[in-house]
């Protein structure tokens, strides 16, 4: 029986079409998932939408719709993403469509250790870009350390979740490395967090607050869940809970690696609120949270009213969406904030993709056509040094790296060997070695590419085949312009 691997993106809010900054996440949970199942594991990708939140009630009511035609429309424009960037996912869920969802988030709520949730009554300030309270010392200013926006203030009387209880079991957790924070800043940042007391946090609204949007509390149908209880449910709500599902026992309870991609201003929450939650209804926790940075687009916040906001989807069809999946994992730092630039993009398909891997096939395939070499059956290549390694931390730009590391090296071997003057002299014996050889590291970077472009490595793998007479084909990335 395989191994297992659970991989999810965070949910998105679907106040909003998506930009580049979650297609960073999405190709980023792709590729990790794309890497175990080439390494033999069976694995499972989620993502999906984050519907129940306020804010999404408010930008439905500023643009004249209900909060359902919101969430049908941008949650459809997500969806796109999958085909349009190739993401081979396992499941889709919607937080405010599904019903497993709404059953699963109501059954964890229940089977909450008795007295970790409890009702009092609350005045805080809040922010709806977050969906989050701020205590004074976060927020001195009264303005959002996020989004810049002015605090909210609220007073109701809300069920409230005991953190508190957990912060011994939690900082144990993440000291022992139980659940792995990547980076280390980003795990740093929590044990800090962690360690200057964790307080218990508000996971239910008035139903009238939330705009009559939202799952039911259990047993209090006044209150709906606060966005963050349901929305973090969602990883094991899509796997069945509900109902105990084979799903939930063979990529939950009995996984071997559980792993979430999100953004760094989530960390917490995913950190520290998801693993209490877990472990107060006797679950198993996250063994890994990968965390990446912001991106910006030209050195600018992205905003709908600076105009830079750009569409993954329209640069995909743009350059290709290899080339744009390359680019995001490629040029861009998996741990750091990055700026996106459609320039650079350019440059880089230039250089990496059309000079070098692009260049090499071509001439790789005219020297075999020229020789009439047939390719040989070969054993599926060892990875080049430190690519696991990198995959493993989630450093797609050095794993990519030591790919590429081979294109430059068969490159420079093809200059100094000069094939052709062999071929020239009929040194037969010579260039079907020589040939062989090259191939093999040909071999190498096609399979180990899949994860990042897939339909690349699919066509290199087809390219040199056993048992094909090497032919030129079209360019591979024909140079830009």
């Amino acid at each position: 029986m395989s191994q297992t691997v659970f991989v999810s993106t965070a949910i998105p809010y679907v106040n909003a079409k998506p930009h580049v900054g979650f297609a960073l996440e999405i190709v980023q949970a792709d590729a990790i998932s794309r890497y175990f199942r080439l390494m033999g594991f069976d694995t499972f990708l989620l993502t999906g939408t984050d519907e129940n939140s306020l804010k999404n009630v408010r930008a439905a009511a500023s643009l004249g719709i209900t909060t359902r035609e919101l969430c049908d429309q941008n949650s459809a424009a997500f969806q796109a993403l999958i085909p349009g960037l190739n993401i081979a996912n396992s499941d889709f869920i919607r937080t405010s469509h599904d019903p497993r969802h709404a059953r699963g988030a109501q059954r964890l709520w229940t089977q909450t250790r008795p007295g970790d949730i409890y009702r009092k009554h609350y005045t805080g300030r809040y922010c709806v870009g977050c969906e989050d309270f701020y205590t004074e010392k976060d927020a001195p200013d009264g303005v959002c350390p996020e989004h810049g926006t002015p605090l909210e203030a609220v007073e109701e009387e809300n069920h409230f979740f005991r953190l508190s209880a957990y912060q011994a079991q939690l900082l144990a957790l993440i000291e022992t490395g139980k659940l792995q924070i990547v980076p280390a800043t980003r795990r740093n940042e929590m044990l800090a967090f962690a360690k200057a007391g964790l307080h218990d946090f508000s996971i239910s609204r008035s139903r009238e607050r939330a705009g009559n949007w939202g799952i039911p509390v259990p047993g209090d149908p006044g209150q709906v869940m606060y966005v963050w209880y349901d929305a973090l449910a969602n990883y094991i709500t899509a796997l069945d809970y509900a109902d105990e599902g084979e799903r939930l026992q063979k990529y939950w309870n009995g996984c071997s690696k559980r792993i979430h991609v999100i953004g760094k201003g989530i960390n917490r929450f995913h950190t520290l609120y998801w693993p209490a939650m877990l472990l107060s209804a006797g679950l198993p926790t996250p063994d890994v949270v990968f965390v990446h940075g912001y991106l910006t687009v030209n050195g600018q916040k992205i905003s709908k009213s600076l105009g830079n906001v750009v569409d993954p989807l329209a640069q995909a069809q743009t350059y290709g969406v290899d080339p744009f999946r390359y680019y995001l994992l490629r040029a861009l730092s998996p741990y750091e904030d990055g700026d996106y630039s459609e320039k650079r993009l350019r440059d880089t398909y230039n250089t990496d993709l059309a000079n070098n891997l692009g260049n090499l096939v071509r001439r790789v395939e005219t020297i075999g056509e020229r020789a009439g070499y047939v390719l040989q059956a070969q054993q599926i290549p060892d990875a080049p040094s430190g690519f696991h390694e990198a995959m493993n931390q989630f450093r797609f730009h050095d794993a990519l790296s030591a790919l590429w590391a081979i294109a430059t090296s068969l490159n420079q071997h093809i200059d100094r060997a000069k094939p052709w003057e062999m071929l020239k002299q009929n040194r037969d014996h010579e260039v079907r070695a020589f040939l062989d050889e090259v191939v093999s590291g040909l071999r190498c970077i096609a399979y180990w590419l899949d994860p990042f472009m897939p339909d690349t490595a699919r066509g290199l793998c087809e390219t040199f085949a056993a048992g094909r007479l090497l032919k030129r084909g079209a360019p591979l990335f024909p140079r830009l312009m």
